[in-house]
């Protein structure tokens, strides 16, 4: 990336040289100001804009370059040449970030964090855009905008409101999973450092052969899992809400590099369809008794950016970005996304987001017949814009990056098919038991906190109602702690 000069003149965007930068024009001392000021009509405009619109989801984020190396060979599975061989090393962009909050909350929160890496492969860019969690709380996106709204400023408040974050909850039985997940221990991580990162949802991986494989990513972080309980977290949002950026930052820029260990379960395409759980549902885990993961991976971040809104805010993460070896899945989540995070950037940053340093290609050149729009810079020069065309443009390999998926039956708005265990219930409870006595005390009181503050005691009950189906233990307790709380 090429850095401006700071030594010379002063000069104007246009170059030409300041010759007062400490007063403006006035018509006679003590006059009004002048239109024809051009430098300070420069500087309030390009002030004034100096935002772009912020992510309506995960947008408060902080990030830091690194670099991915292959630990294990996997090539049976994939072809991704950035998987092709042991030692091999990518260069990485990791955006961490926190999902309901605005720019300017804090980062000790009770929130999911987010999780995007893009991989600058010699294939092109690769995104992986997951969370600090292995689930979700939704698993068909027709439902994201109705459930980011709850989590949103209410339209007549203008603050969050428990009513329509647990109306939501209680009335969408399938978020009981994350709900459990966010509101125990690991609900507010300590720092981005002391958490874990996940894909979150199915993807597909191909090998050479053409044999395909459906994955789940996991980043086991080498730092040690560290956590705050909701009291710790008061305390450092209140003191300090920069803490988790500040602290990402200053351990890279003492060479404390964070790591991840990196792994995959690898489930053979025969075998989903007949999988006790949809393989495709973002609300559910792979048990690893089922697919053990396999460690095929490092990930340690070891540069910080020179520029946070160049580098962060404006880099463009979407699961639509593949290379050779790697796919989709019909997971009804990430199929949405697959259109939607790519739209939101180019709203956001504009069309030709992708041509910023942060986000094109660092290991290989983008070569296609995209033209113009905002800040177009000209790049194709008098290359031709159309294809297919006689004067030596790109031109289309006839090979697929992913293999294709036998579907059948007449189009419509279909429920994702339903597996032998499939309810969404099940692995919630199965959450639940695997906790310690402490950590179910925790979780308890946490929720209880929440759901003590909704107005409506039929929300409340609802919501109840769905932690007892995962377990009625932990429904009996939960509703006693809220009936404590409420008095």
């Amino acid at each position: 990336m090429s850095v401006e000069s700071t030594t010379g003149p002063l000069t104007t965007e246009s170059g030409a040289p300041v010759s007062d930068n400490q007063n403006s024009e006035t018509a006679g001392i003590g006059g009004p100001g002048l239109i024809q000021d051009q430098l300070l009509i420069e500087k309030l405009a390009h002030f004034n804009r100096e935002r772009i619109p912020e992510r309506i989801v995960h947008a408060r984020g902080a990030g830091a370059y690194g670099t991915f190396t292959v630990t294990a060979d996997v090539t049976k599975y994939t072809r991704a040449k950035f998987l092709s061989e042991i030692g091999k090393q990518t260069e990485t962009f990791l955006r961490f970030s926190t999902v309901a909050g605005s720019l300017g909350a804090a980062d000790a929160v009770r929130d999911p964090r987010g999780f995007a890496l893009k991989f600058y492969t010699e294939e092109g860019n690769y995104d992986l855009v997951g969370n600090n969690t292995p689930i979700f709380f939704i698993k068909d996106a027709i439902k994201f905008p109705d459930f980011i709204h709850t989590q949103k400023r209410d339209p007549y408040t203008g603050s969050q409101e428990a009513d329509n974050v647990w109306d939501f909850w209680g009335l969408s039985p399938e978020t009981t999973h994350q709900v459990t997940w966010l509101f125990g221990d690991r609900g507010i991580p300590a720092s981005f450092r002391h958490m874990n990162g996940y894909g979150s949802h199915t993807f597909q991986w191909v090998n050479a052969a053409g044999e395909a494989f459906w994955v789940r990513y996991h980043f086991k972080t080498d730092q040690g899992i560290k956590n705050l309980t909701q009291a710790e977290a008061d305390k450092v949002a209140g003191e300090d809400p920069d803490s988790h950026q500040r602290d990402l930052r200053t351990a890279i820029e003492r060479g404390d590099f964070p790591t991840w260990t990196v792994q995959v379960q690898v489930m053979p395409v025969a075998e989903a369809a007949a999988y006790r759980f949809n393989p495709f549902d973002l609300t559910k885990i792979w048990p690893h008794a089922d697919y053990p993961p396999i460690e095929f991976g490092k990930l340690e971040l070891n540069r910080n950016p020179e520029n946070i809104f160049a580098e962060v805010e404006q880099s463009a993460f979407s699961p639509s970005h593949f290379v050779p070896g790697i796919g989709p899945s019909p997971d009804k989540m990430l199929q949405g996304r697959l259109f939607a995070y790519a739209d939101a950037h180019r709203y956001r940053v504009g069309i030709n987001a992708d041509h910023l340093p942060v986000n094109r290609p660092h290991a290989t050149e983008a070569r296609n017949y995209g033209r113009d729009g905002a800040l177009y810079d000209g790049r194709h020069g008098r290359q031709k814009n159309y294809e297919p065309n006689s004067f030596g443009g790109p031109v289309e390999t006839g090979q697929p990056l992913w293999q294709s998926v036998a579907v059948t039956g007449p189009s419509g708005e279909h429920e994702a098919p339903t597996h032998a265990e499939d309810n969404d219930f099940v692995q919630a409870g199965d959450l639940y038991r695997l906790m310690t006595e402490d950590e179910r005390e925790r979780l308890i009181n946490n929720l209880a906190g929440s759901l003590s503050q909704v107005s409506r005691e039929d929300i409340a009950q609802r919501a109840i109602e769905n932690f007892r189906k995962a377990d009625a233990d932990y429904g009996k307790r939960l509703e006693a702690a809220v009936q404590a709380l409420r008095g």
